[in-house]
């Protein structure tokens, strides 16, 4: 695995940062260029290998991303999980907007864009042909919204960030690069399986599918508000905190346990992004008004303390 790079703005003066940024994306994935409104652009990304998977992690504020066609003698794939805000991606004519857990799958050979929200997301470019092998109907998939709160698609979310999570493996054995190479490709092929048997086509979602995804997805873009809690879920959403409950007691849990699962997750994926933040700006940055708690819940979740899994990565 390659050592994980950062690359950052913040010591971009501001009139440079939009030209620091296309710089940098072009030459990560040539033929990327960045548009954003006022000269002050803030953005950053980390940047890393697993085998043949090339990864990138960026985060800024709303922009416009598009990316020109690019010549290989190896066909390739590139795909984009919405970790954070949404996204409209649109290649060949057709669009898809993303929410947080939900990804598309796109060629990096015909041109494509992003109308980016605030957002965070983690992005891999890899060969097609071991996926095509997997999903032999992948041109189908191809540019169409996966829908990440499936079961497979939540498999293969946790997988992806997991990798995040290993950081720096550039002495890894190569044998141990391949085998995670695999993993990720049957695990996509797991996520894809539901979209292919509507392929050509948007597969329908039922009333109850569709509220399900607002609700996730409220919970994901506000999870750095320490007053989110049920009734907060049911008066954005209009709805009984009864329904609320139900929603999550189908899936075998609460909205309190939900949320608190989220917020450590994300917490526990920006102490490794942002090392030079302290413990105490990441519980609040994720609605932890207590930073003595925040230690608490991470360390029964994790089973270990904020700063050993920082300093274990």
């Amino acid at each position: 695995m390659g050592e994980a790079v950062r690359y950052a703005t913040e010591h971009v003066a501001p009139g440079q940062r939009l030209r620091y940024w296309n710089d940098l994306v072009d030459r990560i994935y040539d033929g990327t260029f960045v548009n954003a409104a006022g000269p002050d652009f803030r953005g950053e990304m980390w940047s890393w290998s697993v085998g043949e998977l090339a990864m990138i992690r960026p985060m800024s504020g709303p922009s416009f991303v598009g990316r020109m066609p690019r010549a290989s003698s190896e066909e390739r794939i590139i795909l984009h999980l919405q970790c954070r805000g949404r996204t409209l991606h649109v290649q060949d004519g057709r669009e898809c907007e993303l929410q947080p857990g939900d990804f598309v799958l796109g060629s990096p050979h015909r041109r494509y864009d992003l109308d980016l929200q605030a957002h965070e997301l983690l992005v891999v470019e890899f060969p097609r042909a071991p996926l095509a092998e997997r999903m032999p109907a992948i041109d189908e998939l191809l540019a169409r919204r996966i829908n990440g709160a499936s079961p497979g698609g939540r498999v293969f979310h946790d997988f992806l960030l997991s990798l995040w999570r290993q950081g720096d493996q550039s002495a890894a054995d190569p044998e141990w690069e391949a085998g995670v190479s695999g993993v990720f490709y049957d695990l996509a092929a797991l996520a894809l399986r539901g979209a292919g048997r509507g392929a050509g086509r948007e597969v329908p979602r039922s009333a109850e599918s569709r509220f399900r995804e607002r609700v996730l997805a409220l919970v994901e873009t506000r999870l750095g508000d320490p007053a989110l809690r049920t009734m907060t879920i049911a008066g954005e959403l209009g709805t009984s905190v009864r329904t609320v409950q139900n929603l999550f007691a189908a899936m075998g849990t609460t909205p309190s346990a939900f949320i608190l699962e989220r917020r450590l997750r994300r917490a526990a994926d920006r102490l490794i992004a942002n090392p030079k933040a302290s413990i105490t700006e990441v519980a609040f940055e994720y609605g932890f008004n207590d930073s003595a708690y925040f230690a608490r819940c991470f360390r029964q979740h994790f089973g270990t303390a904020p700063r050993d899994w920082r300093g274990g990565r």
